[in-house]
C-alpha cells in the first residue's frame, strides 16, 4: 500500500482505500447499511458473492473513505432524508459522526474541532434550509482560517424545477457563491458523476497540504450518492506539507529595516505555530511584544517584554509603551490589522512603518494603507527562524517596559450579589486557567471584552475568540468541538443572549462532551444597552426576560449550578471542572459594570466618522466602547 502524508497530523493518503467497507455492498436502491442487512436477511434482495461483475461501491462510500484518506476524524451535521446515504457512509466509516440540533451550530464546532487538532472537519446537511441554517457558522470558518469542508444534499437533476420537497437548485437558491468559489467558499462544486471524484479528491488533498484555511463545499445529489463507484481510481498523490517561505532578498530587506533600531512586534492569531521562535527573537532582540484579542497566550503574557492586548477589550499599556517608547518599526507576523485588533488607531503606528508578514499577499498593507509597509509573504515560523540567524543580540540591560495593569478588586460588600463580572474573571485565571489545561472560549459581546481584558494565558492554543465575524452562538456551540477534539475539558464564556439563541446542551449530553458554560447572566443584550445608554440613544430596548439557564441544562441531562454571590464562584467553578459530564454555571452578574470595550468610538470619530444629529454633530456613532 503506498501511504502518503497531508500534513503533520494527517492519516495517510492512500491508493487503497476501501478496505473498511463491506466488500459487495450493493446500495443503489437502499439508503443505509442497516436497512440493506435487513432486506438481506428477510430476503428481499440477494447480496453479490464473488461475482466480479457486482457493484462494490457507492459515491457515498467513496466520498466518505476520501474523507477519511484527508484526515477528517468528526462529522457534525443535522441529517434529513436527501442525504440518507451520505449519513449512511460516514456513520459505517471511521469518522465519528455527531448529529446536532442546529446546522450553524455544527460548523461552529467543526471549525474548534479544526483549531484543536489541526484536522480537517466535515459538516453535513440535508437539501435546502439545511444549507442555508450553515451559512453563518460556514462563514466564521473562512475568517478565522479553518478547514472544513461542508457536505450538503441536493436535488437530482431529473426533479429540478418541479418544486421537489427543500427544492435546492438554480430555480431556489442562487448558485454563485453557494454551489461556486467565492467569498464564502475556496472550492465548491456540484458532483454530478462518480467520474468527478479523483480530480475532486486532488484539489481537496492540495488544498489541506497548504498553509492557511480552506472551505469547500461538495454538494451531492440525492440519485448521485446511490450511484455506483466502481472502475474509477483516486488518484495517488505525493502529499506532504511545505512551508511558504520568502525570497532571500525579503529576508535581508527585512533584516536591514529591523536592524535600523528598536522594533517591536505584533503577533496575530496567523503565528500561533511560531510561539517558540516568536519567544526566542523577542528575548534575542529585545522587541516589546503586543497581540491581537485572537493571539492572546502565544506570546506568554505574564513575560515582562509582553505589554498587552491591542483592540477590542485590550490594554491602555500599549498605548502607553507607544508614546513613551516608541519603536522605529513594528513587526507584524500573522494578523490582518482589522478592526477588532488596531481600530486602525494612528496611536499604534510607528515612525519607520511595518513590515508585515502573511501567508496572505492580499493582507499587508491594507489596514493601514497610508503607512509605509513592507509586505512579506512566508509562513511566519519560517521568517522568524531566518531572522533568527541574522538579527543581532540586544543590549543586556533593556528598558523595563509598561505592563497591562488591571485595577484592585475591592472586597465584596456584606451583600455580594450580583456578581461583578472581574470577580468571575479573577476566578476563572484561578480555577480554569492556571489550575487546568481547559481551552477557554469567549462569546462576542461583552462576554469577549470581559475575557480578553482580564485573563491571561502562557500558552498557544488555550484561547479563543472570534473577531471577524463575530456571530453570536460561536463560542456556545463551539466549545464542543473544542472539547472533542481535545479530548479534555473546553469552557465557553458566553452571554444569556448567545445561549438563548443557539445552544447544544443536548448534543454535549448525548455524546457525553466535557464542555463547560459560564454564563453571563443579566437579561440584556448588555454590550447593546450599555452602548445605546452612553450614546445617548433611548427607546431601543435591550433586555431579555431573566431566564434560569440551570433548570434549562438539567432538562436537557447536563448538571447545573447557579451563582448569585461572589463567595460561591470558586466552588462552583471546581464542581466543573470535576463533573464528568456537560456541565453549565448560571452567574448573575452585575449589568451595570461598564464592559472594557476599547475605545471604538475614538477611533472612529479620529476617522471622521460622525453621528448625523445636527445638535451634536461630533457625538460618536456606535458601540462597543469605553
Amino acid at each position: 500500500m503506498s501511504q502518503n502524508y497531508t500534513g503533520s497530523n494527517s492519516p495517510l493518503i492512500t491508493t487503497e482505500p476501501y478496505k473498511e467497507f463491506p466488500a459487495n455492498r450493493y446500495v443503489e436502491s437502499v439508503s443505509d447499511s442497516r436497512q440493506l442487512d435487513e432486506l438481506q436477511n428477510n430476503g428481499e434482495i440477494q447480496p453479490f458473492l464473488n461475482d466480479e461483475t457486482a457493484p462494490t461501491l457507492s459515491v457515498a462510500d467513496a466520498i466518505a473513505q476520501m474523507l477519511v484518506n484527508l484526515g477528517v476524524g468528526y462529522a457534525f451535521g443535522v441529517a434529513g432524508g436527501a442525504m440518507a446515504s451520505l449519513w449512511g457512509a460516514l456513520s459505517n466509516s471511521s469518522i465519528k459522526v455527531l448529529n446536532f440540533r442546529h446546522e450553524a451550530g455544527a460548523a461552529f464546532a467543526a471549525t474548534e474541532a479544526y483549531f484543536a487538532n489541526n484536522r480537517p472537519a466535515v459538516v453535513f446537511t440535508t437539501a435546502g434550509p439545511g444549507i442555508t441554517n450553515a451559512l453563518t457558522g460556514l462563514f466564521a470558518a473562512r475568517g478565522e482560517g479553518a478547514k472544513v469542508i461542508l457536505l450538503s444534499a441536493c436535488t437530482s437533476a431529473p426533479q429540478r424545477g418541479r418544486w421537489a420537497i427543500q427544492e435546492t437548485s438554480t430555480y431556489t437558491l442562487p448558485s454563485g457563491g453557494i454551489f461556486t468559489p467565492g467569498a464564502l467558499f475556496n472550492y465548491a462544486i456540484t458532483i454530478e458523476s462518480a467520474a468527478q471524484l479523483p480530480q475532486i479528491f486532488r484539489k481537496l488533498a492540495l488544498a489541506m497540504a497548504q498553509p492557511g484555511g480552506f472551505v469547500a463545499h461538495l454538494s451531492i445529489p440525492t440519485s448521485v450518492q446511490t450511484s455506483l463507484f466502481e472502475n474509477i481510481a483516486l488518484p495517488q498523490l505525493d502529499v506532504t506539507p511545505f512551508p511558504m517561505t520568502a525570497s532571500k532578498e525579503a529576508i535581508a530587506k527585512s533584516v536591514e529595516l529591523l536592524s535600523s533600531g528598536p522594533f517591536a512586534i505584533w503577533v496575530g492569531f496567523g503565528a500561533r505555530d511560531a510561539a517558540e521562535e516568536i519567544l526566542e527573537l523577542a528575548e534575542k532582540t529585545g522587541a516589546a511584544v503586543m497581540c491581537s484579542p485572537r493571539a492572546k497566550g502565544i506570546f506568554p503574557e505574564d513575560h515582562p517584554q509582553f505589554v498587552g492586548v491591542t483592540g477590542l477589550g485590550g490594554h491602555a499599556s500599549v498605548l502607553t509603551y507607544m508614546e513613551q517608547q516608541p519603536p522605529l518599526r513594528t513587526l507584524v507576523l500573522g494578523t490582518r490589522l482589522g478592526e477588532p485588533t488596531s481600530f486602525w488607531s494612528s496611536a499604534l503606528v510607528p515612525k519607520g512603518g511595518f513590515v508585515h508578514v502573511d501567508i496572505d499577499p492580499e493582507v499587508p498593507g491594507v489596514a493601514y494603507q497610508h503607512v509605509e509597509t513592507f509586505g512579506v509573504r512566508s509562513d511566519i515560523k519560517a521568517f522568524v527562524e531566518e531572522l533568527l540567524q541574522q538579527l543581532p543580540d540586544a543590549p543586556d540591560s533593556p528598558m523595563p517596559l509598561p505592563r497591562p495593569e488591571q485595577k484592585a478588586i475591592e472586597p465584596a460588600p456584606d451583600v455580594d450579589y450580583p456578581v461583578r463580572p472581574e470577580v468571575l474573571m479573577a476566578a476563572i485565571q484561578k480555577i480554569i486557567v492556571e489550575d487546568t489545561d481547559a481551552v477557554v472560549m469567549a462569546e462576542c459581546g461583552n462576554s469577549f471584552t470581559w475575557s480578553t481584558h482580564f485573563l491571561q494565558f502562557s500558552e498557544a492554543n488555550r484561547y479563543r475568540v472570534s473577531t471577524g465575524v463575530g456571530a453570536m452562538g460561536h463560542a456556545v456551540t463551539g466549545v464542543l468541538g473544542a472539547a472533542l477534539a481535545n479530548n479534555s475539558k473546553a469552557v465557553g464564556i458566553v452571554g444569556d443572549g448567545a445561549m438563548l439563541m443557539n445552544n447544544e446542551i443536548s448534543t454535549a449530553v448525548k455524546y457525553k462532551i466535557p464542555a463547560i458554560w459560564i454564563v453571563l447572566n443579566d437579561a440584556r443584550y448588555n454590550m447593546c444597552h450599555q452602548g445605546m445608554k452612553i450614546l445617548g440613544l433611548k427607546g431601543a430596548d435591550a433586555t431579555i426576560p431573566p431566564t434560569n439557564f440551570a433548570m434549562i441544562a438539567r432538562g436537557m441531562g447536563a448538571e447545573a449550578i447557579v451563582v448569585v454571590r461572589e463567595s460561591d464562584i470558586e466552588a462552583a467553578l471546581e464542581q466543573a471542572i470535576a463533573s464528568t459530564v456537560p456541565f453549565l454555571i448560571d452567574v448573575v452578574i452585575d449589568a451595570d459594570r461598564p464592559a472594557p470595550s476599547g475605545a471604538r468610538n475614538k477611533s472612529l470619530a479620529a476617522q471622521g466618522i460622525k453621528s448625523s444629529s445636527a445638535k451634536n454633530p461630533a457625538k460618536q456613532v456606535s458601540f462597543p466602547m469605553v
